[in-house]
């Protein structure tokens, strides 16, 4: 019973807001530029009725409706915009470390042969015997999380390029 009378009461306040959302009446010397009226060339008795019919038309008008949200439509020439799921629409980087690798842990950097940076920010691993030179793949991950992988059977470190 104490739910149901919550849920009215909290039915009860939203309805209140719903009807109060619609904006007082606003009148025209606040709303253009006194430039832009004085270009019109409305009288004082002329505004004074046109305040008045605009005040009349927003009472008479229905409160506005909630509309469901509409995509926003891309302009031509505007760049796209981020990914849903940012990463899982990048593919795996593929390249070889510059220099030995005997393990890993976090804060160290792995400089890729195309140029790029990426520390470990997790994981940590000791490799059996040292690497010259792997080739590795920086796996993509989801929410733009990213994986260095130096052999599949081994587990992976979470990176973040830096350069």
């Amino acid at each position: 019973m104490r739910r149901w009378q919550v849920l009215a009461g909290v039915g009860m306040v939203w309805l209140a807001a719903a009807a109060s959302a619609q904006a007082p009446y606003v009148a025209i010397e606040q709303r253009v530029d006194p430039q832009q009226l004085a270009d019109v060339g409305l009288t004082p008795a002329q505004l004074q009725t046109l305040n008045r019919l605009l005040r009349e038309a927003d009472a008479r008008a229905p409160a506005p409706v909630a509309a469901a949200p509409v995509a926003p439509v891309p302009l031509q020439g505007a760049p796209n915009p981020a990914p849903m799921f940012p990463g899982l629409d990048d593919g795996p980087i593929k390249a070889s470390v510059v220099g030995d690798i005997s393990g890993w842990q976090p804060g160290m950097v792995f400089t890729l042969d195309n140029g790029q940076q990426w520390q470990v920010l997790k994981g940590e691993m000791k490799l059996k015997t040292a690497r010259s030179n792997p080739p590795i793949v920086v796996v993509p991950g989801i929410a733009g999380r990213w994986f260095l992988q130096v052999d599949e059977d081994l587990p992976k470190a979470r990176v973040f390029r830096i350069r």
